[in-house]
């Protein structure tokens, strides 16, 4: 039996090995506890600042804080724009696990409209750090409570109180003052082409139209900022430091509130526009178009429904008619033409025509007709203001010519926009020649020029227009912008904003100013005129021109008897204008007047004009002079036509 041989053991040789294994181990620990070392020296040492900066960008944020909206207030310091506080629901949409559900879940608590989960999913949204956006508006109370014992359902949503623009006159302002609404894409861009999208940070809505948007500047202020320190949700914890914005300034309009509702009460049931100015400053005392809208829907989001109910209302309340209005001038534009015959030597305060009814173009088988069916006979330039006779003005138009016309017409600042201090304003048509060689590719025919003489053809106006032209004659030349702004708040008090004024308009013999007022007062006083039914009585001196226009081609009968403007359809009946200023010896006031398919301008519009005169006398004469301010209490389609009836 062999026996197994046992192998010696090198235990020098193994120590040896093991020495070299724990050298190695050592080494590479050590290397990496070197590393540990390095860069904890690094963290906590060479980078302290650095990684403390960002630690506390976590846990430190900067939010801005919007500004308070300047208040809008009348030139006696009724307030006409405020800012109200109001509670929202607002949510942070990254902090939702489910967005729509928790959308659905809050419809249903709060009974909110089906249709607000969808628009806020819609709504665009911006880049900020915590993008806090509204998800309703206007809370009850009732609401608020029901929310405040549910809350813990819902992280990410909170209640916020914040002030909200508020019209506290619903729809009598709308057309001047205009209205706020949420920052939408276009906003936004417009915000960073102007360098202003920081300013707007904390902003939910801007100026839209009117007075709001013409004036975002000044009402808006600057933003503010705080800096907080916020939880890992996002949650503000607590203030650091903060940095208060500067509230928008307050402005005081020209508008009269008390003049305002006179205006709109007697446009109550039609459409139409009525414009009030100082005669002697330009300020717009009044103005109102009808119909109207309540401003408040558009604030904190209009409904798809409501919105669409205003653009396909036939009365189109959208519309502001007083300066976006188109309407024919008709004969409340006989006195400017009659001037511009006197100062070109074309008639005279002496000349007078044969007027037989009609009128006819030599070597044209088509007769012009009067209103009047078998004429006024004999008229000179007086006459044919204060009966308001067509023939004539078709005679003198002619003489005149369209080029002529069109010239002295629009340095009156017709065809031009007048420069009011809002966006929604349109220049109408003052037509030419050469309006009509680029527009129909056609040339200008006499007949049109004959049309153009009382108003009628291609020309139209805005009652703002007609109403400045008005203030022109008035003054004998001097020509002020219309404006809304009186004046502005300021911390050093309030400063008055000064009338802004072209150059005069000037004539080789003023008296034809004169004459032309003259002419115009006599439509009141003298028993024949257009005007003086509506004016018996008054205490003061009024100078007018009531005018009415034809929108529709009116058919005659076999015995050359027109259809009567009751029997047409309402949309097919005359409009009535009027303009007038008041006292003559001294204007203070100058009104314009276009009522929508009511018929004649004398027993419509004057009537209207004599209201709101009057009222002006007997209760707002004195309020408007001195031009004092008295200061808020302290708040934390164009038709072709061709004659025209008076």
């Amino acid at each position: 039996m062999n026996a197994k041989r046992v192998a010696i053991r090198n235990h020098q040789a193994e120590a040896q090995l093991f020495f070299r294994r724990a050298v190695a181990s050592f080494v590479i620990v050590t290397f990496f506890f070197l590393i540990l070392f390095i860069n904890l020296y690094r963290l906590q040492v060479t980078s302290f600042q650095e990684f403390q900066n960002r630690s506390n960008s976590n846990r430190i944020t900067v939010l801005p804080v919007a500004p308070n909206r300047g208040l809008i207030m009348d030139r006696h310091g009724e307030l006409l724009a405020v800012n109200t506080p109001v509670y929202s629901i607002e949510i942070i949409p990254e902090q939702l696990d489910n967005l729509e559900s928790t959308l659905h879940d809050l419809v249903s608590l709060l009974d909110l409209p089906e249709e607000t989960a969808t628009q806020f999913i819609s709504q665009p949204r911006y880049n900020r750090r915590f993008p806090q956006m509204t998800f309703a508006d206007n809370l009850t109370e009732e609401q608020v409570a029901r929310f405040s014992a549910h809350q813990h359902h819902f992280p990410g949503v909170s209640i916020e109180a914040r002030l909200q623009r508020h019209y506290p006159h619903g729809d009598l302002f709308t057309h001047a003052i205009g209205y706020v609404g949420r920052i939408n894409p276009e906003d936004v861009t417009r915000l960073r082409e102007q360098e202003q999208y920081a300013n707007y940070a904390a902003t939910r809505t801007i100026g839209k139209l009117g007075i709001e948007r013409y004036y975002e500047n000044i009402l808006h202020g600057e933003v503010g900022y705080q800096t907080v320190e916020v939880n890992n949700r996002g949650r503000v914890v607590r203030t650091l430091d903060f940095t208060p914005p500067t509230p928008g300034k307050d402005i005081y309009l020209e508008l009269d509130g008390a003049l305002q509702r006179k205006a709109s009460e007697l446009l109550a049931g039609h459409r139409g526009a009525i414009v009030l100015l100082d005669a002697q400053t330009g300020g717009v005392l009044a103005m109102a178009s009808a119909p109207s809208y309540d401003p408040n829907w558009f604030v904190s989001g209009i409904s798809s429904a409501r919105y669409r109910s205003l653009l396909q209302n036939p009365n189109n309340p959208l519309i502001n008619r007083a300066t976006q209005g188109r309407y024919p001038p008709a004969s409340t534009i006989k006195p400017h033409i009659g001037l511009l015959g006197l100062i070109d030597g074309a008639t005279t305060p002496e000349k007078r025509i044969w007027d037989p009814g009609w009128f006819q173009i030599d070597g044209v088988e088509r007769r012009f007709r009067d209103w009047r069916r078998y004429g006024h006979g004999w008229v000179d330039l007086d006459k044919a203001i204060v009966e308001s006779c067509n023939t004539y003005f078709y005679d003198l138009a002619l003489q005149l010519g369209i080029d002529r016309i069109s010239e002295f017409m629009t340095e009156l600042g017709f065809g031009e926009r007048t420069g009011i201090d809002i966006h929604e304003e349109n220049a109408a048509l003052m037509p030419s020649r050469h309006w009509k060689r680029r527009r129909f590719g056609e040339p200008w025919y006499a007949g049109e020029t004959v049309s153009v003489g009382i108003g009628q053809s291609y020309w139209t106006v805005t009652p703002m227009q007609l109403a400045s032209s008005t203030q022109i004659l008035a003054s004998e030349g001097r020509r002020f912008v219309p404006r809304f702004l009186r004046a502005t708040a300021t911390p050093e008090g309030v400063v008055y904003n000064p009338p802004s004024e072209h150059i005069p308009m000037t004539i080789e013999d003023p008296s034809h100013w004169q004459t032309v007022k003259t002419a115009m007062q006599h439509v009141v006083t003298n028993i024949r005129g257009t005007a003086h039914r509506a004016y018996q009585g008054t205490t003061y001196t009024v100078a007018s021109k009531t005018g009415t226009a034809q929108v529709a081609a009116i058919s005659l009968d076999e015995n050359d008897n027109r259809v009567s403007n009751e029997d047409r359809a309402e949309h097919l009946r005359d409009n009535a204008t009027f303009i007038g200023f008041a006292p003559v010896e001294s204007p203070e006031i100058v009104i314009a007047i276009a009522v929508e398919n009511v018929g004649g301008g004398g027993s419509n519009a004057a009537p209207m004009a004599r209201e709101l005169m009057d009222y002006y006398f007997a209760h707002q004469r004195e309020n408007n002079r001195p031009k004092s301010i008295i200061q808020p209490p302290e708040v934390s389609p164009q038709a072709e036509v061709q004659h025209v009836n008076e």
